[in-house]
């Protein structure tokens, strides 16, 4: 067992305004924290891995798969590997625990 220390808390994301932190790392899995302050803009490209995030924080708008979909706490999105997606219209600071199938970066 272990405690995955911060994972899903919002941290201040300095001037870029977006910050990944990646809390735990193995072979087929990987968890981390993504911190968007309000206002934001999401510059991630589709990665290779499948991918579940979890609001812990804040509100916003999340686009993928052709849909659009208002986001705030407790709020679970799956989103397969390749598929583009983003966070936009952020308008309250926004945490989201990451989870990556397998680890992110493993399918480079």
């Amino acid at each position: 067992m272990e405690i995955i220390e911060g994972a899903g808390r919002y941290a201040d994301p300095g001037a870029a305004g977006v910050e990944y932190v990646e809390q735990l790392r193995r072979p087929d899995l990987s968890v981390g924290t993504y911190c968007l302050r309000a206002g934001a803009v999401d510059g991630q490209s589709p990665h290779g891995e499948d991918e579940v995030y979890v609001v812990t924080a804040g509100r916003a708008q999340f686009t993928a798969g052709g849909q659009t979909v208002a986001i705030g706490p407790g709020t679970t999105l799956f989103v397969p590997a390749h598929e583009a997606h983003r966070f936009h219209d952020i308008t309250e600071d926004l945490a989201l625990l990451v989870l990556f199938g397998p680890a992110e970066g493993s399918r480079a």
